[in-house]
């Protein structure tokens, strides 16, 4: 029996067992109510709610700190001896490297294809207001984290709902906090082994293969699929044998390097289309108030835009946390302004650059997209690109291998962060992992595995029902933990302290 023969059997056999499960648990955590003649996920509602809420709450933070969030990046905060692993920037490259993927190249197409042009316009806007939920989670993160004796962090939702929860409500609050954090450990590490792994190892492969040989060549073999699994599994377990240092350090040149590659090709075609650049803005303005897409005119166009951002970075849902978490410093809300610039890389600049240029290049095959044709979204963006760069299949090739890396690293973190929580934290336990982790990237190379897929990114959202209902619960932590950093770069300022000071409180080290 071929391998080929022996992956489509085991496809089939996996598809056919969880498949019903997929649709079932699909159908409650994307739940739709009609709304202006389309439908509503109500989760994408539940995650634009906190982001109003949380803007509100804490005074469009967003936009106010914005400014002081650069100069945290950039390190002019930073004090000595703080616990954690790495700096401000490598902590936020790590996490942007969780969210900045196929999403960005693939999903803004088919917004733009189905919301039409204004889609772009709700995206950007949900994309602003998924920063106050950034900075509330990522400053959960830090509050609540765990400096391990041997230097290490761990921190997230399974760390932050139990001892804030704990903390506020006292035993009663402790037990449900525990319920969450077990629950949200789980939606970490199931979408992590098949949204972060498997389908990223998947969607790249697919993208080398056709990029360079066709169906023909070697690459579209069983061997092929192989060689690809194998060479880009030894790779993530090197980087992932390092820890978040590692990672970090892969990533804070990989994030920059990626985005740079792809930002300066969207560049180029809005420049080779440069006179047509007022009518694309008039376009996006005018579509996201008219009815100017396929499905529900204003409204769908709302909907779709918001969907797209929701689902692009991923704030609220209690994944960058993780990441931010080992962040060098001794004031929580300073990592939660970095975090905040997080959506706005994402969805703000990245998402919206795709929109534009597609917007601007008009190929035909959006134009069939939109009278109702199915065409797949990289498709469509590698269409727009081809209107000005002829031999732009290969740079997006490198786009989406660097993306599909970079995402699989840190979801690897993720993961790992996920499995010590629930299985302890030994070096035996960690070489499981790291060793199914990396088997994973192989499978992803081989197989698709569609209902599994399915079922992860259910696991992803739902996670976001567990986490939110902490932030919401936690929120005056957070209030307290801003006013006490913003009170310290006062300071600062002032020239009443430097960073030489000794007299901040460090953050409590356990084991």
């Amino acid at each position: 029996m071929s391998l080929d023969s022996v992956t489509t059997s085991v496809d089939e056999a996996v598809s056919g067992f969880f498949e019903p499960i997929a649709e079932r648990l699909g159908e409650v955590v994307f739940y739709t109510v009609p709304v202006g003649g389309t439908d509503l996920p109500l989760i994408v509602a539940w995650l634009v709610v906190a982001g109003l809420v949380f803007t509100g709450w804490f005074g469009f933070v967003q936009l106010r700190k914005f400014r002081l969030a650069i100069d945290v990046v950039r390190g002019k905060y930073d004090e000595k001896g703080s616990a954690g692993e790495v700096n401000h920037f490598q902590a936020l490259t790590a996490a942007v490297s969780g969210t900045v993927g196929l999403g960005n190249i693939a999903g803004v197409a088919v917004a733009v294809s189905i919301g039409g042009p204004g889609a772009t316009f709700w995206m950007i806007l949900c994309g602003l207001l998924g920063m106050a939920t950034k900075f509330v989670e990522v400053t959960l993160g830090v509050k609540y984290r765990e400096v391990h004796a041997d230097g290490t962090v761990s921190g997230g939702p399974m760390h932050y709902l139990p001892k804030g929860l704990k903390e506020r409500f006292g035993s009663r609050g402790a037990t449900f906090g525990k319920v969450l954090a077990v629950l949200a450990s789980i939606m970490v590490l199931f979408f992590g082994l098949f949204g972060g792994n498997l389908f990223q190892a998947n969607q790249s492969y697919a993208q080398v293969s056709s990029t360079f040989g066709g169906e023909n060549g070697f690459l579209a073999s069983s061997a092929g699929a192989v060689l690809f699994g194998l060479v880009v599994a030894t790779l993530v377990g090197l980087v992932l044998l390092g820890g978040i240092r590692s990672i970090a350090s892969v990533t804070s040149r990989l994030v920059p390097a990626m985005a740079g590659i792809y930002i300066v090709a969207c560049l180029v075609v809005i420049l080779g289309n440069v006179t047509h650049v007022p009518d694309a803005f008039q376009t996006i303005l005018r579509g996201a108030f008219e009815a100017d897409g396929v499905a529900g005119g204003v409204i769908g166009a709302l909907i779709i835009g918001f969907q797209r951002a929701a689902f692009s970075n991923e704030a609220g849902l209690g994944s960058a946390p993780i990441a931010h978490s080992a962040v060098k410093t001794k004031h929580p809300a300073s990592e939660g302004l970095v975090a905040l610039l997080e959506p706005f890389i994402d969805t703000v600049v990245i998402c919206t650059m795709t929109a534009l240029t597609i917007v601007i290049a008009n190929p035909a095959s959006w134009g069939e997209a939109r009278a109702g044709e199915s065409i797949g979204g990289v498709t469509l963006t590698s269409d727009a690109f081809e209107t000005v760069l002829p031999w732009f299949p290969t740079v997006l090739t490198v786009a989406v291998l660097l993306f599909a890396f970079s995402t699989i690293l840190t979801w690897g973190y993720y993961g790992l962060k996920a499995w010590s929580y629930l299985f302890g934290k030994s070096k035996a336990s960690e070489t499981v992992f790291k060793s199914v982790w990396s088997l994973f990237v192989i499978v992803g190379a081989l197989m698709s595995l569609d209902s599994l897929i399915s079922l992860a990114d259910s696991a992803l959202f739902l996670l976001s029902v567990f986490n939110i209902i902490g932030l919401y619960l936690l929120a005056p932590v957070v209030k307290r933990e801003l006013d006490s950093f913003l009170e310290y770069v006062r300071a600062r300022k002032a020239g009443e302290i430097t960073d030489g000071d000794e007299d901040q409180e460090p953050v409590k080290t356990t084991v």
